[in-house]
Parts: structure tokens; sequence; C-alpha cells
């Protein structure tokens, strides 16, 4: 079965650190271990050597220079040529993109051959491109956007918030079906920590941006800071919102205490998250909270007992009580409390870690991507468990 998969966004490197290049990386090695021929389309590839997708069949795509007045739309035609070249040597059965800004051939080129084809949305650029003012051509980029919804055969969505924002234009109403995110436990088992534990280690794993609750997250250890001499904080990864937290961390005289590794490879995440006690996902009270945080699946494959917001799909992958503990978004009272429970309760530790790990098992991306092909009509029912 040969597969297309194309990845037509600038910002969004395949083999690199970041949220979407793990995501991406992850659904094609999924699409590789189900034993498909999978040809990666991409305008950025990135810089990392991932070794076990050197069975991609990978054709880079020309950047576009805007700064030479060359339109992001010109992307279509590029990615257009590039699929009709290897469509001449063999017909796909499925084309896959990852939605972006710009970006509408993909959907328009399966539609024409009459193949399934799987529009992927992971965030509602539009809205938020539109709310930033940093649309270069928006007439242009809902243009586009209509224009993939239209011709898709099925839209995915990684949580039903952002189903819902998606489902609000009519090209795309009753087309949309809920894809969360997921994980690979084997790259959690018997993983041995890569950092020395000193004391009671709280953990947080992502971007560093002021929408991650950190302000909740500081004032809360700052609490906890206050009644154990134990406890730690180590942060995993990197953003804008560094030098901020580290005013925030010196004014509340926590540096000796807040540790960061600043940003890691997806390689360096099993060890880390074995070097931690509790890990916590603080997310502040917004108007739609629509992701389905890569982290909480991690988490969980590593055993974590996790502290997180109650909020979107967050509340729907942790079970309050049994494989974590949810709090209120924001509310750093309530952070402190839970976390002085989890320091003070080793064995409710082990409990919630213990059903974590054992819930998420199931939740691969293997059978994400099997059901997404089920769904696109391909039916693979020997690689659905």
């Amino acid at each position: 079965m040969k597969i297309a998969y194309i990845n037509a966004d600038p910002d969004a490197p395949v083999f690199g650190r970041l949220g979407c290049s793990v995501h991406m990386q992850e659904v094609l090695r999924a699409m590789l271990r189900l034993g498909l021929e999978v040809h990666l389309f991409s305008s950025r590839l990135g810089d990392e050597a991932i070794y076990d997708l050197s069975a991609l069949q990978v054709h880079p795509l020309p950047k576009i220079v805007n700064r030479y007045g060359q339109s992001p739309l010109a992307m279509n035609q590029i990615v257009r040529s590039a699929l009709e070249r290897e469509a001449d040597d063999g017909a796909f059965d499925l084309i896959y993109e990852r939605f972006a800004l710009y970006s509408h051939v993909g959907m328009e080129f399966a539609r024409e051959l009459q193949i399934p084809s799987v529009l992927e949305v992971n965030a509602p650029l539009l809205e938020e491109h539109a709310a930033r003012g940093t649309l270069i051509d928006s007439t242009g980029a809902e243009d586009c956007a209509m224009r993939s919804f239209r011709a898709a055969g099925l839209i995915t969505a990684v949580s039903k918030q952002l189903s819902n924002i998606i489902e609000q234009h009519p090209n795309a109403r009753g087309r949309v079906r809920v894809v969360p995110n997921a994980v690979n436990p084997d790259r959690f088992r018997d993983i041995q920590p890569t950092r020395a534990k000193d004391g009671f280690v709280i953990g947080y794993v992502g971007a560093l941006r002021t929408t991650s609750g950190f302000n909740t997250l500081i004032d809360a250890f700052a609490t906890v800071a206050r009644e154990s001499s134990q406890a730690q904080l180590l942060i995993v990864g990197d953003g804008p919102a560094r030098e901020h937290l580290n005013r925030e961390i010196a004014a509340r005289g926590l540096i000796s205490r807040v540790h960061f590794t600043g940003e890691v490879g997806p390689d360096a995440i099993p060890g880390l998250l074995a070097s931690m006690d509790v890990a916590v996902a603080p997310y502040p009270a917004t108007g739609t909270f629509y992701s389905s945080p890569l982290k909480l699946y991690e988490y969980m494959a590593a055993g974590l007992p996790i502290v997180a917001s109650r909020i979107g799909q967050v509340e729907e992958v942790i079970r309050d009580g049994l494989t974590g503990m949810l709090i209120s978004p924001g509310h750093a009272p309530g952070l402190a409390k839970a976390l002085r429970e989890l320091e003070t309760n080793s064995m409710k530790r082990a409990l919630l870690g213990g059903a974590a790990r054992a819930a998420i098992q199931e939740h691969t991306w293997e059978n994400q991507a099997a059901a997404v092909l089920s769904l696109a009509g391909l039916k693979l029912p020997e690689l659905i468990h």
C-alpha cells in the first residue's frame, strides 16, 4: 500500500524536537510499522537523524522565499508537481496531509484521482493566525482551508474541542472525526533515570510558553518549597517564557531548587521522566483548550502520578483520583495541595502511576494509525487490536 504524507508547513520540521515534529515522526513510524510504503513530501525536513525512519521515501520540497515576493500559495504547484512525478511510478492508495496554511493541493489531487484522502488538523491555524495578525495573505489562507476541507475524504482532529472549531466551517461540517494523540509505550519500559534524584522531584515537559501555566506552577512550587526542604522542580524544554521564568524563580529565592534542561531530543525524554517523582500539566483557564497534550500520554506511559488542570481533553484522558489528580485551571493553592499530598503519600503515588501506565498501554500510535486508515476506507482488520 503506497501512501503520500504531505507536510507543507515551513514552520514544522519533520525531523526536529518540537511537539509537532514528534507527532509527525510517530505517525510516520506507525505507518511504516503497519507495513506501508510511505512517501514523505515536506517543505522542511529538519536536522535530526531519526534512525528508524530510514525506510521512508523522502521527497524534499523547495522553500518559498517570501522576502523575494514569492506567494506562499506557490507551494501548491510545487506539491502537485512532486505528487505527479511520483504517481507516474505507481498510483497512491492514500493521500495523507497535515493541515497547513496556504495548502490545498493534496486533498484536491486525491479527489481528482478518486483515491482516499485524510486531512489531519492539529490546531485552528486560521483562527490563531488571524487573532495574532500574522497571516501573509488572509484571503488566500481562508480559500485554501475551505478547498482542503471540501475536497478531503476524511478530516481528523486531535480533540473534540478542535473538532467543534473546525465544524464551524460549512465545508467541514459533519465530516470530522476525533483522533487523539497517542504514545509508544515501549519507549518507557525499563528506563533508568538520567539525572540523580535529589529529594522529591516535580517535573514538567514541554515548550516554555506563557500559555503553559507557569505562573501557577511557580506560585504552587513556592508554597511547596516553603513546607518541604526536599522539593525540587525539573523543567524539561525551552521557549520564549524562559527569561520570565528565571525572573520569577529568582524573585522567590528558588534558583537552587529549580533545574532547567533546555531543549532536548525525544530520545532523552524517557530517562528524564524516570528522574521525576510526579509530573504536572498546569494549564491555565482559556476560552477554548483544543490541544491533545503529548506530555500526558508520555507521563502515563512512564508510570508517573500526574497533577493536571481540569480542562478540555485533559479531563478525558486523566481519571481524577484513579490515573491522576485534576485541579481547577490556574489554581495555585490546589496544585500545591495536590503536590504536597503526593510527596507525603508514596503509596498513592505508586497507585496513580501504576494505573496510568496500565490505562495507556493500548493507546498506541499504531492503533491510531490503523483506525484512521480504516475510517478512510482502507481496511486493516488484522492490525487493529
